[in-house]
């Protein structure tokens, strides 16, 4: 009998396999990516660990245990960029996140596909803009001296505001530049997520009298909100991560006291100076953070009563 079951078992997954196979073929390349960029790098956070030379190599290196990480924690400037980037992170999250979310929610409400179609396709396009080419842009608009915006505020009758070199407008210029690129494809996975909503629901309630509020507010919303919930875990675990090309481009010496995050810091002092250890205990400092972050979050939703990545 339990010859035959397993004989039944191997069948089954045979002619699941071969009515499926197209679709594990679709995660090679996934599987590929994850394994090339995401764990065989993992091998590398050793070198956090030793005093890394580019002669002996890793293994060769000596073992020091938390020495960088010492050297992090007690350095004089760990405080400030520490807290430039939980700053940040902050206001991409406070700001930043629930754009695509809204804009999934208008464009939901657009009855025309053709007009969708074009609206998410003009949305979708600043993605795949290089950030040099979105700070150029970004610098044509807001110079001082020859920008766009400040031209049209000395013609209104004000003065020149610095946005590109004071400490005060560099987070709304990060911030802002950062909406504008990324958002539209944000609302790719949300509108995926509207995409699976049941139409009868809508049919119901319009029968019901519901105005195009209420049944965004009673149907659409309360449908996506385990998508919601999931990304925002997810967006949990880059609290610390803010990125380096963008704010790297933004970066100068009269805002780099606000300037300056963990990346560009371990850039400046870690890469720049040899310090391939010290970088990479910030990285390794950073990545332990962000799973921290992830655990947390998804232990209060689903203490809470909501959704959960597991």
């Amino acid at each position: 009998m339990t010859r035959f079951r397993q004989n039944v078992k191997t069948q089954v997954r045979k002619a699941h396999f071969k009515r499926f196979y197209w679709l594990y073929l679709f995660l090679v390349p996934g599987l590929v990516f994850i394994f090339l960029f995401k764990l065989r790098p993992m091998y590398g956070l050793q070198i956090a660990f030793k005093d890394f030379s580019l002669v002996k190599g890793i293994w060769g290196s000596e073992w020091v245990g938390l020495k960088h990480f010492d050297t992090l924690f007690h350095s004089v400037n760990f405080l400030r960029v520490l807290k430039n980037s939980i700053v940040t992170s902050l206001l991409r999250l406070f700001w930043g996140f629930p754009f695509p979310v809204i804009l999934a929610l208008l464009m939901n409400e657009i009855r025309r596909e053709r007009y969708k179609r074009t609206l998410q396709t003009v949305m979708y396009l600043p993605h795949f803009i290089s950030w040099v080419i979105v700070i150029t842009m970004v610098t044509a608009l807001l110079s001082k001296s020859q920008g766009v915006i400040n031209d049209l505020i000395v013609m209104l009758g004000g003065s020149k505001v610095d946005f590109l070199t004071s400490p005060r407008w560099f987070r709304t210029v990060l911030i802002g530049s950062s909406i504008w690129k990324e958002a539209g494809w944000g609302t790719v996975i949300y509108m995926a997520a509207l995409a699976g909503v049941d139409v009868e629901l809508y049919e119901a309630a319009m029968i019901d009298g519901a105005n195009r509020w209420q049944r965004m507010r009673h149907i659409t919303m309360p449908c996506i909100v385990g998508t919601v919930t999931i990304m925002l875990i997810m967006n949990m675990g880059n609290i610390l991560s803010n990125g380096f090309e963008q704010i790297w481009l933004l970066q100068n010496s009269p805002n780099k006291e606000v300037a300056e995050v963990l990346e560009t810091y371990s850039y400046q002092v870690g890469i720049r100076e040899g310090r391939f250890s010290f970088a990479t205990a910030i990285g390794f400092f950073q990545s332990v953070v962000g799973m921290v972050m992830v655990y947390v979050s998804n232990f209060l939703s689903r203490r809470m009563g909501g959704n959960g990545l597991w």
